[in-house]
């Protein structure tokens, strides 16, 4: 189901199919339909491309719009600054760069759960205010963004 455009509303623009599932778990826990989670683009880079081809434009015209840019770091301390490059100034504040620093195949190795179950703990915290699921070590280095997030989308979402 699409949101209200003209109302306040979070999309989410997952990197791949683990990613989605992360993120249909998390939506299951969240009280709106001021969610849509949009279909994966099949890598971090195409996430950037994604944003930078179809969804500048969007946010400029809808400013209750907020996006959570889904990725996988792949280990890689650096890789928040490389998506935020393709952000414009203007915008950062409403977008957000989430992801497991490895990859979400990781976070079920290490036995968090279904990748749905993942994200309905995920959720469970961002409206609870705990950092419980957050604190795993696959998942701590989103501290900053997730506090961000908290502050901008939370009361949208629960």
């Amino acid at each position: 189901m699409a949101v209200n455009r003209y109302q306040r509303h979070v999309l989410v623009l997952p990197e791949d199919d683990a990613n989605r599932q992360i993120a249909n778990g998390f939506e299951l826990k969240a009280s709106t339909r001021q969610l849509q989670i949009l279909t994966e683009v099949g890598g971090w880079t195409r996430v950037c491309d994604a944003f930078v081809n179809d969804h500048i434009r969007g946010m400029e015209k809808y400013p209750g719009r907020h996006i959570i840019l889904l990725v996988d770091f792949d280990e890689n301390a650096g890789r928040l600054d490389q998506v935020r490059n393709d952000i414009p100034e203007h915008l950062r504040d409403r977008v957000f760069v989430i992801g497991a620093f490895s990859t979400p195949e990781e976070l079920r190795k290490a036995g968090l759960g279904t990748y749905e179950s993942i994200g309905g703990a995920l959720a469970d915290d961002c409206r609870d205010g705990t950092a419980i699921a957050w604190e795993h070590e696959l998942l701590r280095h989103n501290e900053g963004e997730l506090n961000r997030l908290r502050e901008s989308v939370c009361d949208i979402l629960f």
